[in-house]
């Protein structure tokens, strides 16, 4: 019996009802009444549920498809407007006592250089990325009981934060490292992150221990469970996924919005964000053994559909793909995006020599972050450089019912105009900034209201003639 409410992994990522869910979509899959009828449903932006987007997924009739990647875009619209979120990832370590046979972090593989960042080299390359411009990272690492320890962590989170250089600072630190206890999430939340990033990889169960023959994170059960621990823990913000192309990706697919269901049937609250990978290259990995790749057109269409079924959840796509697939999806549901990233440890600060390669994986897009938010603009999308709903306290069950009612357009149209003055400001190539400046002008006249749209006025004005720094609503 599928159970969401239960804090079993079982339960709420249930396999019979997977299973069941599938042969229900392959069923109406080419039922075009209800599919129309799940469509109209989906236009009311209140969502959609596991089965019914799942059919969606499933639909192959070109009409019906047309108008999901056309609802999706107008979703994205409605509740993010043209804003997209800048990231940058930043290794901490990989040092790893895993077994994942999809990562070259594994604990065998013998030849990959294996780093762990100083506090030193952590404000080295925090410099390095607030003089790109950053100001919101996702600290990753490896998992290991003596080296990647809580200890560590909350020391390099302090050290993050404490580091101001020039007009940078990180403003906002999101951390995606293993599942831990409750009492770790509080020391994680007491220390001031915003998101709590945790992958899946894949909710097939027996296929996940495949994939995890060896170490803690073989334990499919603490895994999945780690959201609940999390919230429990006083992390209101969590960041859920999977990594597509290890298992079928319809399955995944459903246990993903399943698991965002159980959330907010657990917490009252979903995730904050889902995120989207898919399976590449590696050092030692070779992508072409997996057998459950999935193509672009696919992974629009997941894109699409997620957007439908989950309208308030912000999308994560990274430096994984190429900017021919990122610009297809930003338009169908994507929020945040990475630039400039590396994916090694200590990758910002200088290149390493070819045999001292710790990437994690390979990156397709290799644009810098101002080429990156020129790009964006070119597009007529505002690089959005915010954490002001963090720092203001509007995360969970609060951000989410200003974003279901629509008020957080207020502050998120505002502040991404005020954050991106400020990078055009200290960081932006000529060409950017020309761009941006023209950008921005344009914008202001669609702030939501008159008095709103005069404070960003004289804030921006406050920006560029007084190298005022750090407004927000």
């Amino acid at each position: 019996m599928y159970d969401v409410n239960s804090k079993h992994a079982e339960d709420f990522i249930n396999h019979e009802e997977i299973l069941e869910t599938l042969a229900y979509a392959d069923e109406n899959k080419n039922n075009l009444d209800l599919i129309e009828k799940l469509i109209e449903k989906a236009a009311l932006r209140k969502g959609l549920s596991h089965r019914e987007a799942s059919v969606l997924l499933a639909c192959s009739d070109e009409t019906m498809n047309e108008k999901i990647f056309k609802l999706a875009e107008q979703i994205k619209k409605d509740f993010y407007g043209n804003r997209i979120v800048m990231f940058a990832p930043l290794y901490l370590s990989n040092y790893c006592i895993n077994g994942c046979t999809y990562c070259p972090y594994h604990a065998k593989n013998t030849h990959i250089a294996r780093k762990q960042l100083s506090q030193e080299e952590i404000r080295r390359e925090v410099i390095a990325l607030q003089d790109m411009g950053h100001k919101r990272l996702a600290l990753e690492a490896g998992e290991h009981p003596t080296l990647n320890t809580m200890d560590y962590y909350l020391k390099s989170i302090e050290t993050i934060y404490s580091i101001k250089h020039k007009n940078g600072a990180i403003r906002r630190v999101n951390i995606n490292i293993a599942a831990t206890t409750v009492d770790n999430y509080r020391l994680l939340k007491e220390a001031g992150i915003g998101t709590y990033i945790l992958f899946q990889e894949t909710y097939h169960k027996e296929g996940y221990q495949q994939l995890h023959p060896t170490g803690p994170k073989s334990d499919y059960n603490y895994h999945t469970e780690a959201m609940d621990r999390a919230m429990e823990g006083g992390i209101d913000d969590v960041g859920v996924g999977v990594l597509f192309g290890l298992d079928k990706y319809r399955y995944e697919f459903a246990g993903l919005l399943m698991h965002a269901e159980h959330l907010e049937a657990a917490f009252g609250v979903g995730p904050h964000t889902i995120s989207v990978p898919r399976l590449r290259d590696a050092d030692d990995i070779d992508s072409s053994s997996f057998k459950n790749g999935i193509d672009d057109d696919t992974f629009a269409k997941i894109v699409a559909c997620i957007r439908i079924a989950v309208p308030y959840t912000g999308m994560i796509i990274s430096t994984r793909e190429s900017q021919k697939v990122r610009e297809r999806v930003l338009h169908l549901g994507i929020s945040q995006i990475s630039g400039g990233s590396r994916t090694s440890v200590g990758g910002y600060c200088k290149p390493e020599p070819e045999d001292e390669k710790s990437e994690q994986f390979d990156v397709i897009d290799n644009r810098t972050l101002d080429e990156v938010v020129q790009w964006l603009m070119r597009m007529d999308y505002i690089p959005s450089f915010c954490t002001a709903c963090y720092r203001e306290g509007r995360t969970g069950d609060r951000f989410m019912s200003l974003c279901k009612s629509g008020q957080i357009q207020n502050c998120c149209h505002p502040n991404a105009l005020m954050t991106l003055q400020e990078y055009l400001m200290d960081y932006a190539s000529p060409e950017t900034k020309a761009l941006g400046d023209k950008l921005i002008d344009k914008e202001i006249q669609n702030v939501p209201n008159a008095k709103a749209r005069s404070i960003v006025t004289e804030n921006l004005r406050l920006i560029r003639e007084n190298n005022r720094r750090d407004f927000r609503f």
